[in-house]
C-alpha cells in the first residue's frame, strides 16, 4: 500500500481541483459550441425577419469568456501567492504559540 506525504497529498488535491476546473470549462464550452449554432439554425428558420439568437450568444458568451478568464488566466498567480502568504503566516502563529 503506498502512503503518500502531506505534501504529495495537497499537490494531489491541488491537481484533482485543477481537472475539475478544466472539465468545467470544457463542458460550458461544448454546450455553448452546440446550442448556439442550434439557436442560430432555430432562429433563422423560424423567424429570419426577427433575428434573436445574438442575445443568449452574447450572454453565454460573456459568461464563458469569464469562465475561462478564471480557469486560465487572470488570478491564477496571484491566488498561489495568496495561499502561500496565508499558510506562511498561519505556520508564524503556531510557532509563536
Amino acid at each position: 500500500m503506498e502512503t503518500f506525504t502531506n505534501k504529495e497529498n495537497l499537490a494531489y488535491e491541488k491537481a484533482i481541483r485543477r481537472v475539475k476546473e478544466l472539465k468545467s470549462f470544457y463542458g460550458n464550452l461544448t454546450s455553448y459550441c452546440l446550442v448556439i449554432p442550434f439557436l442560430a439554425v432555430l432562429n433563422l428558420i423560424t423567424a429570419p425577419e426577427q433575428l434573436w439568437f445574438y442575445w443568449p450568444m452574447l450572454g453565454w458568451g460573456i459568461g464563458l469568456a469569464a469562465h475561462g478568464i478564471n480557469t486560465f488566466g487572470i488570478g491564477k498567480n496571484w491566488e498561489e501567492k495568496k495561499i502561500r502568504e496565508l499558510m506562511e503566516e498561519e505556520r508564524r502563529n503556531t510557532k509563536t504559540l
